[in-house]
C-alpha cells in the first residue's frame, strides 16, 4: 500500500459491477476517503442532489443509462471533479466524457492501486481549472495591458483572431516569443478565448516539466502494456485538445525526436499512441511559446528547422517591461485601479 492518504476527500463511486464497486470502495476507504457507492444513474442523481462530493468515479455504461448523461445534464457542481471508467474497447465513451468536462478516465479492468495516482492527478487538474476559471471571470479582456508600446502586438493579435474566424476549420499554428514573465500564457488564452474554438478545450502543458521518458506518453497517450506501468490505455494531450487548442509552453525543451513527432502531428493531423498501431485523427490548433530565440537555437542545431518554419506562420513577440518605458507609469496606474476595484479599497489608500 503506497504511503498516500485521501483523508477528508468525499468520493462518489458510480459502478454497477458489484465486485468492482466493492474493490474500489474498499481501496479508497483504506486511504481514509469518505466513500458513497451507487449502481445506477438514478441513484447517483439522488446522491448528487443531496450530498456534496469532491470527486466522482463514474462508469460510462450503467443499467439505466449512460454516465455521460450526468455530465450532459450538468449534474455535477463546479467544485466536483469527475473521473470516468470504461471497458477496454469503448474508449469513445471516455473521449465523449472528457469533452463534456471529465478530468480523467480509467480503462477497466484496472488495478485499484492506480486510484491514488489518478485521484491525485484529477485533484490537481481541478484546482488548476478552478484557478483559471476565477482568473477569467475576474479579468475578462483586461488581464493584459497593451499600452502604446504594444500597439503593434495588439494589432497583430487581432488580425490573427479575425483570420481565425474567417477560416474556422484548420487554424494555423501561432508562435509566441518573450522572456519569462512577459505574459505569453495570458496571450495564448486570450487568442483562444476570442477565437472560433472558444467553446472547445485549451489544453496547456509546460514542456520543460516533461521528462524525456514520459513526454511521448503525455503528449500522444499510450496503450495498455506499452511499458511496465501502463496497466491501462490513456489518451494524451493531443487527444484531450481535439477540436480545441494545445498550448505548448517552452517547446524547445522537447528532445529533437519529440519535436519530430510534434511536427508530424501538426502536418498529418494524426497521432499514434505509444505502443499502438492505429492512427488517430486529431484537429488541434497549436500555440507554441518560448523564452528563447528559436532562430538562434536552429542555427545551433538545438531546434528543428522544419518545425520552426511550420510554427513561424504567425509570430507574436512580447517585449519585456524594460523595453516599454512609455507604458510603465500608465501600467502602474492601471494596476492600482484594478487592485482598488477588486478589493473595494478607498481611492485615497492608493492615491
Amino acid at each position: 500500500m503506497p504511503d498516500v492518504t485521501l483523508a477528508g476527500l468525499s468520493i462518489l463511486v458510480v459502478e454497477d459491477e458489484r465486485l468492482l464497486c466493492k474493490q474500489i470502495t474498499a481501496h479508497l476507504e483504506k486511504l481514509d476517503a469518505d466513500v458513497t457507492a451507487a449502481n445506477t444513474v438514478e441513484t447517483a442523481k439522488r446522491f448528487l442532489a443531496n450530498l456534496d462530493f469532491d470527486l466522482v468515479l463514474l462508469d460510462v455504461n450503467l443499467p439505466d443509462g449512460r454516465g455521460t448523461d450526468l455530465l450532459k445534464e450538468h449534474m455535477f457542481p463546479a467544485n466536483t471533479g469527475v473521473i470516468v471508467m470504461t471497458a477496454e474497447g469503448a474508449i469513445s465513451g471516455a473521449v465523449e466524457a472528457m469533452r463534456l468536462g471529465a478530468l480523467d478516465y480509467l480503462v477497466k479492468p484496472f488495478d485499484p492501486a492506480q486510484l491514488p495516482l489518478v485521484v491525485g492527478r484529477a485533484q490537481r487538474n481541478k484546482r488548476s481549472a478552478r484557478l483559471e476559471e476565477h482568473r477569467q471571470r475576474d479579468t475578462t479582456d483586461k488581464e493584459f495591458f497593451f499600452g502604446k508600446s504594444l500597439a503593434d502586438l495588439e494589432g497583430h493579435l487581432q488580425k490573427i483572431i479575425a483570420a481565425d474566424h474567417r477560416v474556422q476549420d484548420r487554424l494555423p499554428p501561432v508562435l509566441i516569443q518573450g522572456e519569462t514573465g512577459t505574459g505569453k500564457t495570458t496571450i495564448a488564452r486570450r487568442l483562444h478565448r476570442q477565437g472560433p474554438r472558444a467553446s472547445q478545450p485549451l489544453v496547456e502543458v509546460n514542456c520543460s516539466t516533461l521528462p524525456d521518458t514520459l513526454a511521448e506518453s503525455e503528449l500522444f497517450g499510450h496503450e495498455r502494456g506499452a511499458f511496465t506501468d501502463a496497466r491501462a490505455a490513456r489518451m494524451g494531450l493531443f487527444e484531450a485538445a481535439n477540436g480545441g487548442a494545445l498550448f505548448l509552453d517552452e517547446l524547445p525543451s522537447l528532445s529533437p525526436a519529440m519535436q519530430a513527432k510534434v511536427l508530424t502531428a501538426i502536418e498529418d493531423r494524426k497521432i499514434r499512441r505509444l505502443g499502438g498501431t492505429r492512427e488517430l485523427p486529431v484537429d488541434v490548433r497549436i500555440i507554441a511559446a518560448t523564452n528563447r530565440d528559436l532562430k538562434q537555437l536552429v542555427a545551433e542545431g538545438k531546434f528543428r528547422q522544419d518545425l520552426f518554419h511550420r510554427l513561424d506562420l504567425f509570430r507574436l513577440h512580447i517585449p519585456p517591461l524594460r523595453e516599454r518605458g512609455d507604458d510603465i507609469l500608465k501600467l502602474a496606474e492601471t494596476l492600482l485601479t484594478r487592485l482598488r476595484e477588486r478589493h473595494h479599497l478607498p481611492r485615497k489608500l492608493i492615491s
